[in-house]
């Protein structure tokens, strides 16, 4: 017997598997953290690629930062610092520095979640304001892109002397990678303008790691292009959630150099399909809600036979993340009348994860390790329970001891590189 731990929330669960499975543990290698964090952001402030010269901007009177909320593992403790010194440098007063929480269609953090993503002496000292995407005051239009996505933005950030992107370059299921723009473009924008590019998921370049072809990434950096961005700050994260490496500068210089080292740091080789495949998003805050560990199930689909069993191991201690998604679902029994409800009533934010999943559970058989009540999984045609050791007993129920196995720890931070 061979133990695994799974990362769950803030913790782990623990899994015992008899020797006589094969079983492969898919995973980057360790990729060392920068020796000193803040030291590298400094750096990459200082010399930043694509070009870009902060001082060009010393008549600056105001500056606007998108910053991604409690769903994405941003180590803003380290990137804002450095980042409000330079700023400030500029002559830009603090209390014309706005802190604009890019929520994109989540709910706004409360002030009182604010601290779990920045550091004390930061909420003091400038102003935050969290992003409502359904908020028509609070926007404004600035055209449309080449894909025809009509485009409406927080004008806060808009309006501002230097608009600034922060967040992380890492593998995204339909948008390749995130980072850049991304943070303004999708993070700051209307629900329809955030519908309107979603809406291009089902494109088969629509894709993970997949940037130049992809319709919706390309999309993105249109938006971010009517949006004026001028600078982003993006960090790489290897698997314990530490800096590698940081890039600063122009938004498409950033990418450009930040995919090539994610690439390195996530790139995992694949030999074969799997029976069965035991998926982690990588615990907190990507398994937050089922509208964040979702993303974990794309990633496992991609080495799952059809006919696999995929155990999604996401604690979701604030369930499903989506109201118009478990409302989507009232009425609906089957992974079939999904799809046909999603076909007639056309593309939404929300409903398209009931799309996502339904897509997957169509040739896969999903379990769900959580803390989800069993009514609401129920409500969202999933089987839950808390009990991970019993959810591979259900999964191995019926099999030989040729079942091939695979974990995915960190799922998210994992592109299968078949070979």
């Amino acid at each position: 017997m061979t133990t695994y731990r799974i990362p769950y929330g803030h913790d782990e669960r623990q899994l015992d598997i008899p020797d006589n499975y094969h079983v492969d543990v898919i995973a980057p290698a360790d990729y060392p953290a920068a020796p000193d964090a803040l030291v590298v952001i400094r750096e990459s402030i200082q010399h930043p690629v694509g070009g870009f010269l902060l001082k060009n901007f010393r008549d600056a009177k105001s500056a606007a930062i998108a910053i991604n909320d409690k769903t994405r593992p941003v180590p803003h403790q380290y990137l804002l610092p450095p980042l409000l010194e330079a700023l400030i440098g500029l002559g830009i007063a603090k209390e014309n520095i706005k802190l604009i929480i890019a929520t994109g269609t989540h709910l706004p953090m409360p002030v009182e979640e604010f601290c779990q993503i920045i550091p004390p002496d930061i909420i003091k000292n400038f102003p935050i304001i969290p992003h409502n995407s359904d908020d028509s005051s609070s926007l404004i239009e600035l055209g449309t892109t080449l894909h025809g996505t009509r485009v409406l933005v927080n004008r806060c950030f808009y309006e501002s002397d230097v608009r600034v992107v922060v967040g992380n370059i890492e593998p995204h299921h339909f948008m390749g990678f995130s980072g850049g723009v991304k943070s303004a473009a999708i993070g700051l924008a209307a629900r329809d303008t955030i519908n309107q590019n979603h809406a291009m998921l089902t494109d088969p370049d629509a894709r993970i790691a997949e940037y130049e072809r992809n319709p919706m990434r390309q999309d993105v950096e249109d938006i971010g292009k009517l949006m004026g961005v001028h600078f982003a700050l993006n960090a790489v994260l290897n698997g314990k959630k530490q800096i590698v490496q940081a890039f600063a500068g122009d938004p498409l210089a950033v990418m450009q150099e930040g995919i090539k080292l994610a690439h390195q740091v996530c790139q995992t080789p694949v030999h074969t399909k799997y029976d069965l495949v035991i998926a982690s998003p990588g615990g907190h805050p990507k398994d937050i809600n089922l509208y964040q560990a979702q993303k974990a199930l794309t990633h496992a689909s991609l080495i799952a036979r059809d006919g696999a069993t995929v155990i999604l191991v996401a604690a979701c201690p604030e369930g499903s993340g989506s109201r118009s998604y478990e409302q989507f679902m009232d009425g609906v029994s089957s992974h079939e009348a999904v799809f046909e409800k999603f076909t007639r009533e056309g593309f939404r934010i929300g409903p398209h994860k009931a799309f996502q999943i339904a897509r997957e559970a169509m040739r896969l058989r999903i379990l769900l390790v959580s803390e989800m009540p069993d009514e609401l999984a129920k409500r969202l045609l999933l089987f839950s329970t808390d009990d991970l050791q019993k959810a591979f007993s259900l999964a191995i129920e019926r099999s030989n001891d040729s079942l091939r196995i695979a974990i995915l720890p960190r799922a998210t931070n994992t592109i299968p590189d078949f070979q």
